[in-house]
């Protein structure tokens, strides 16, 4: 293990030519920079966002999707049958002519009642109009209040201005507090998003995001432990100027508020191709 770890926290690969992890110890003054151990707060603190998220939903979120009108029951229900659970479980969802055949003359039934079930039995999955507004009202308040907080804070940051800062005496840059809760607040919402993902609305893309989450907390961790923080920070700040604004427009969508749907959906569309497409790559 101690030949593993020394292979894993080479300097070699984490730090530029003539700097050692020593180098970056905290200083006499008070001055502290990155070390791998802060990064175990995030998970508690993920913990406390899964938790929050779930009251917030629940007294918030909820009440505010009923009062615009969307129906909290979901779909009806396929009434029981044995033998047709067995074929949706373990055969196939949307049962073809032959199968057909084989449960008419199984249950004597007709072929149209049997596909009826079957499509019951797969709404019967499918979440209700207030569990999606829900689950997008939440994203949409983090990611608001996670981009109104970069924006806060990077205003008085001098690499804001000027991105030549971002490098200026590297790794020697002292970590302050307000930049190390903004570090830990995003790399813990992404944990508690991979965890949620097995409780949320199971959607196809489903392995796509749980790989998307998961390249987030490396590039979020790795940046941080090797002190690439102050980049972080405005690539994080720019990825999030968009998102908020895709959620207000599910939001729109799912309340059946069509005008207002198709202009946030613009402005996201905007801001999406504005801030990735010309600043990331430019600025």
């Amino acid at each position: 293990m101690s030949a593993l770890s020394a292979w894993f926290w080479n300097e070699r690969f984490w730090l530029p030519q003539n700097v050692t992890w020593a180098d970056l110890a905290d200083t006499e003054s008070g001055e502290q920079y990155p070390r791998a151990g802060h990064l175990l707060y995030a998970f508690p603190t993920a913990l406390g966002i899964f938790a929050f998220r779930l009251l917030f939903e629940r007294f918030l979120a909820k009440p505010c999707a009923l009062r615009l009108g969307l129906q909290g029951k979901g779909p009806r229900k396929a009434q029981p049958n044995a033998i047709l659970e067995k074929v949706f479980i373990s055969i196939t969802k949307c049962p073809d002519g032959k199968h057909l055949e084989g449960l008419s003359k199984q249950l004597d039934w007709d072929a149209r009642k049997i596909q009826r079930w079957f499509r019951q039995r797969r709404n019967q999955d499918k979440p209700s109009l207030v569990t999606k507004f829900s689950e997008s009202m939440w994203r949409f308040l983090f990611y608001l209040y996670i981009f109104s907080y970069g924006v806060w804070f990077l205003w008085t940051a001098p690499w804001f201005w000027d991105t030549r800062q971002c490098w200026y005496n590297y790794p020697y840059q002292p970590l302050t507090l307000a930049l190390y809760y903004y570090y830990i607040q995003e790399l813990a919402f992404y944990w508690s998003l991979m965890f949620s993902q097995f409780t949320d609305i199971k959607r196809k893309d489903f392995l796509i995001m749980f790989v998307h989450h998961l390249a987030t907390v490396g590039l979020i961790s790795f940046s941080y432990v090797n002190n690439m923080v102050r980049v972080g920070t405005l690539v994080m700040c720019l990825h999030d100027a968009s998102d908020f604004l895709l959620e207000a427009a599910k939001m729109a969508n799912y309340a059946k508020y069509q005008r207002l749907c198709d202009g946030f959906f613009m402005m996201f569309g905007l801001m999406f191709v504005t801030t990735r497409l010309v600043v990331y790559p430019t600025w």
